[in-house]
This record gives C-alpha cells, structure tokens and sequence, in this order.
C-alpha cells in the first residue's frame, strides 16, 4: 500500500460508544484516537431512543476527532441484539477459464446468498466454511486451483432490517456515512483471536451491557453464531436491588469491587454501599457482594455451554474459550468460565495494532479495535480485486484476446508520448542555450 488511509470502527453499545481511528498503511494499524462515551439510548444491543444514540455517537466522533487530528466522515459500525440469526446455505457456479478466480469465488458466494428471507429481515455477512473445487472438498482458498465447477459450503448472518437501519440512521443523522454494518462478536473475533485458535477450534464470548454474544471457529471458519439476551446490566441491576444502591452505583461495585467467585473474597474485606434517596452510606462485606454477582454470571455461561452443547462442537474447540468485552472485567470472570465451560479460558484483549495502544489494551475496546481491522481487510479485498473487475471489463467488451490487444496498443501509444517528450525538451534547451550565448 503506497498511501495510507484513515478507517473508523464505531462501537454502539448498550452501555457506551466508542469510536476507535485508525490509520492504514503498508506496516499494518496504527490507532490515532478512541473517543468513549456513555450511551443511554440502547436496550439489549437494539436502538430505543434515536436522540440519545446519536447524542453519544456525535460526542464520541468528536471525541476521536480531536485526539486522532482527522476528520470522520466514514465509519464502519457495529450491531448486535437478539434479532441476529444464524443459517446455513451453500452455492454452486460453473468456473469460466478452467481456472479459479476471484471473480469466480465472489459469483458462488452470491449464489449461496440467494436463499429466501423474511421480509423485515436482510442479510449482513456470508461467511464461508469450506469451498469444493469438482470433487475435492475442504478448501479454504481456490483461487488460482484448476477445475470446472466450483461450490461453497456458508454460514449466512440475518439481522433484522429495522435494527440495522435505525444504527445507520443514528449515524448518517451526525453526517456520517456507513461504509458497511459489522456483527459485532465478528469485529471482536478479528481484534482477539489468533489464527492458530480458529484453526484448532475456539468460542469467542463477547460479554456486553445488553448481550453476551456467542461465535465458535471450527477448522478456520465460523460454524455458528448466537446472541443470549443478558449482559453486565443485569449484574447491574442485581446488586443495585440486592443492595438498595443507585444504578450507577452499583456499576461503580461491580466493577472496584465486584468478584465473580465468592471463595476469591476475604471474610473481613468491606465495602461502603452509597444509599438511596438521601440514606447515609453504610459498611457490607464484599462478600454479599460477591454473592450477588456469582449466581447471574453461573447464569450467563450455563446458557453459554448449553448453547455450545446443542450445536455438537463441543469436542472441537481445542483452544477453548476467549471472554472480552466490558462485561469480563470482574474479577475472578476467567476462574469461574473455566469451570462451568470445562475447557481452557483466556481474557481477550485487542491485538495486532500499533500506536496508542495502552487506550485500546482493554477487552472493553475489542469491537472498536476489531472493526477498524474488518475495515482494512476489506479495503485490502477491494483493492485485489479491482484488477480483475478492469481485466473483465476488457473481457466482455471485446472478448479476452482482443481485450489484450487493447491494452497492448494503449502501453505502446502512451509509451510513444512519454519517449518524444524528453525530445522536445532537449531540443528546445539546445535552441536556448545557442540563442543566450549568441546575444
């Protein structure tokens, strides 16, 4: 990449938006800025109040624009909730050339998106599991491989059609454009997870506010995907009643002193609980805290295992599990998954980037992180293959043979130009230079 370009990942969550600005280049990633901000406008991962949304968006864009010295006009943004469905398809073409091209993998894929939906429903991702070149199975790849019939085995991402456009609408209404929707457990799998660990078998657990999102690689492609309506809020709202504190309290609780394993916790460790409604502040034991908190998180990842359960791919996730999300910053979050999941669990944080990292270095930021990294890889998808949308242009216009001659002609008539011009230029030196030294 000769230029660098400027990608933003914004983040709309149930609790805040972040805005995360990246610069692209031919080194990788580097964050320029981050703006955060507190978001009140979303219920479960879904737009409830336009003016809220778009209150924190515009502060956060703002935000991000005067720490990253950019302006944002374009963003890629993420959607999550429980609307998101996941199904399988898949989807056969005849290879043109003999030969497998992009062109060819982009046709299949659009074949295997061709499956009916509901009306209010669209679809947001078509997501590869394995492609068939003839008879051979398993590719990951094809391009370039040899053959007459190409298929593709996908897993195809629905969203509701209302959810989607009220976050574009949020966005567009501070004068931003959309460049694409993202799931977002998709963007925080990009930002966490080593190649290695889609290889082999992994579940990445995006625990948010309003949601826990739910993706499972399987031999380097994601074999499902789910949404469990349930987050940090309802942790939340359990210590806000079981300790008759304000909500913002008590997410300030749970996240100085909240334990997700009661036999982490000291007998004697205290904590101040503010009161409500003009009472005084008063002394508990962290561990009423702590058993407040332990009973809705065994929750969470009971549904979670159970979900794994009933896909069958258990036994496949050889790496276990990766936790991220502003959900996982308790303490004790990683014991307590690797219990109730019974495999190895690791806390996510986003990797792979340069610049101002240490804003970036929480699993809060994952998403945020992760849609500038889905931004740069499509405009690396969209870069590779305008070469051959040109060379297909040339091909259907006059045919491939002839479609070379044009091109041949164009090289040698530029390639006439630029030799005569250093001609001229000589010839008209000399002419100066005899006319200077003569008068």
């Amino acid at each position: 990449m000769e230029t660098s370009e400027i990608v933003v990942g914004l983040d709309i969550g149930t609790t805040k938006v972040s805005a995360v600005v990246g610069e692209i280049d031919a080194d990788g990633i580097t964050i320029l800025g981050v703006g955060n901000v507190p978001c009140r406008g979303l219920r479960k991962g879904v737009v409830s109040n336009i003016d809220w949304t778009v209150r924190a968006i515009a502060e956060a864009i703002e935000a991000a624009q005067t720490m990253a010295g950019v302006e944002i006009r374009t963003v890629y943004a993420g959607v999550a909730g429980s609307h998101i469905r996941c199904q399988q398809s898949d989807g056969v073409a005849a290879v043109s050339g003999g030969e497998v091209t992009r062109v060819d993998v982009e046709r299949v894929l659009e074949g295997a998106r061709a499956i009916p939906v509901d009306a209010d429903r669209q679809i947001l991702h078509v997501l590869p599991r394995e492609f068939m070149v003839d008879n051979q199975d398993g590719i990951r790849d094809p391009v370039g491989m040899s053959g007459v019939r190409l298929g593709v085995k996908v897993n195809l991402i629905t969203a509701a059609t209302s959810c989607v456009q009220n976050v574009v609408r949020c966005a567009e209404r501070c004068g931003l454009t959309v460049a694409d929707v993202v799931l977002e457990p998709l963007a925080s799998a990009e930002a966490v997870l080593s190649e290695d660990e889609k290889e082999i078998g992994v579940a990445i657990i995006d625990i948010g506010g309003g949601t826990t999102d739910l993706l499972l690689y399987v031999d380097g492609g994601i074999a499902h995907a789910s949404v469990i309506p349930a987050g940090g809020n309802n942790v939340t709202a359990d210590i806000a009643a079981g300790l008759r504190t304000p909500m913002g309290e008590a997410e300030r609780l749970k996240r100085n002193a909240g334990c997700a394993l009661g036999r982490m916790v000291g007998d004697e460790e205290e904590i101040e609980v503010p009161g409500v409604g003009g009472h005084m502040p008063r002394k508990a034991a962290r561990r009423v805290l702590s058993d407040i908190i332990e009973p809705r998180v065994e929750e969470i990842f009971a549904v979670i295992r159970k979900r794994i359960e009933d896909t069958g791919m258990l036994e496949q996730l050889s790496a276990g599990a990766v936790i991220t999300g502003g959900g996982v910053l308790m303490e004790g979050m990683t014991e307590f998954a690797e219990e109730i999941l019974g495999m190895p669990v690791r806390l996510g944080v986003p990797v792979g980037v340069r610049g101002i990292t240490q804003l970036v270095a929480g699993p809060q930021y994952a998403t945020g992180v992760g849609l500038v990294q889905y931004g740069a890889n499509a405009l690396a998808q969209a870069r590779a293959l305008t070469p051959v949308a040109l060379d297909v242009g040339h091909v259907g216009h006059a045919g491939r043979g002839e479609g070379r001659r044009e091109k041949i002609r164009e090289r040698e008539s530029r390639r006439e130009i630029v030799e005569e011009m250093p001609i001229e230029k000589r010839s008209s030196g000399r002419f100066w230079n005899w006319l200077r030294a003569a008068f």
